[in-house]
């Protein structure tokens, strides 16, 4: 018995190789990718850290792992502070946890990249913004407009803000109906939440000076997207912003209460940043990953069924940089994915920026 079990491992083993080594080398790729195929077959996985949703990834690891069966994808979901930290330390301990970084926090992302990503020109470069490419090493992912998200059932029509002027108005003139009624991140504890305030304040010369009627109606703190959804949702808030907006689509085909309305004076746009590793133990695995996402048929299955904005413009349906082009124009500010991400993580210059915003909202 313990012979014949030993065979079918072997001969399972043997039908995995040999289906990912057939696996076909994408249209347009050079012809010597096949070595990295069949060397991503011999490492049998790629460990992922990331921020992105477990739900809205399945798609993408389903479909990748149908077209490399013999690479697993072992997923880890992670918030923002958790995923820089553990990366840190075991970059420390010269321990190699993960083989690829996939995160929406650009400016934590782009400190770790900095340092630890490989240089890797994925095949998929000419296909990228020139925004969203660092060095051949550290690629944007996702075009997702920052957005304010309201109850549908509790704010009037001409209620709905559709710029940050508009909400900050909407609020002083209306100070006994939006007490503690407007919602966003708590930018101490929420890396994404700091690094968008840090944008709107580069691209609103009046930043603050809004902040300070938005706060007077008593701003409500909250360190994730989905409590502020809930709660937008349920009434106990009306308005939320700096919402990310593929979140803040998905929720809303399924929730009546909550409706989407997207900034006309800037739309902030995040891209989830992703490398890989210089200490990857499945480098090869890692760049099929990579490859994979930025490929044409990943960012349709990001853009169709995952509800993440598509980076590239050449994907099916209006969810990717021509999409939103069309609907946003020149509203539309992408973050770089570049060193002045890095500009506001000097400790003093965090703490200085986060004192004023304290100050402004009475936080």
């Amino acid at each position: 018995m313990l012979r014949t079990t030993r065979l079918v491992i072997a001969c399972a083993a043997a039908f995995t190789v040999a289906g990912v080594a057939s696996a076909a080398v994408p249209q347009g790729y050079p012809s010597d990718y096949q070595t990295i195929i069949d060397a991503a077959t011999k490492e049998g996985k790629v460990v992922v850290y990331s921020t992105t949703d477990t739900k809205a990834a399945t798609p993408l690891i389903k479909d990748f792992e149908s077209l490399y069966p013999g690479v697993k994808v072992e997923y880890n979901d992670l918030n923002s502070t958790e995923l820089y930290s553990r990366f840190i330390s075991e970059q420390a301990a010269n321990a190699s946890g993960t083989d690829v970084i996939w995160s929406s926090a650009m400016d934590s992302t782009m400190k770790m990249a900095t340092t630890f990503a490989l240089t890797y020109q994925t095949p998929e470069i000419s296909k990228l913004p020139k925004w969203a490419v660092w060095k051949d090493a550290a690629y944007g992912t996702t075009y997702e407009p920052a957005v304010f998200i309201y109850n549908k059932r509790l704010l009037a029509q001409d209620e709905i803000p559709t710029s940050h002027k508009d909400l900050a108005k909407l609020v002083a003139a209306h100070p006994d109906k939006f007490k503690n009624k407007v919602t966003t991140y708590d930018i101490e504890k929420s890396a994404v939440g700091f690094m968008l305030a840090v944008q709107d304040s580069r691209n609103d010369p009046q930043y603050f000076e809004d902040m300070k009627h938005i706060g007077a109606g008593g701003l409500v703190l909250q360190s994730s997207t989905g409590t502020m959804m809930e709660r937008v949702s349920s009434g106990e808030n009306l308005i939320g912003y700096n919402i990310l907006g593929g979140y803040a689509e998905s929720r809303a085909k399924t929730d009546p209460s909550i409706g989407v309305a997207y900034p006309t004076d800037y739309a902030l746009v995040l891209s989830r940043v992703a490398f890989i590793s210089k200490s990857a133990k499945n480098s090869n695995s890692a760049k099929l990953w990579l490859d994979y996402l930025l490929s044409n048929r990943g960012q349709n299955i990001l853009a169709n069924q995952s509800g993440l904005a598509s980076v590239r413009d050449d994907i099916d349906g209006d969810n990717d940089v021509d999409g939103m082009t069309k609907k946003l124009g020149t509203a539309l500010k992408p973050i770089p994915v570049d060193e002045s991400l890095l500009d506001y993580l000097e400790q003093n210059k965090r703490l200085e920026f986060i004192k004023q915003w304290r100050s402004a909202t009475g936080k």
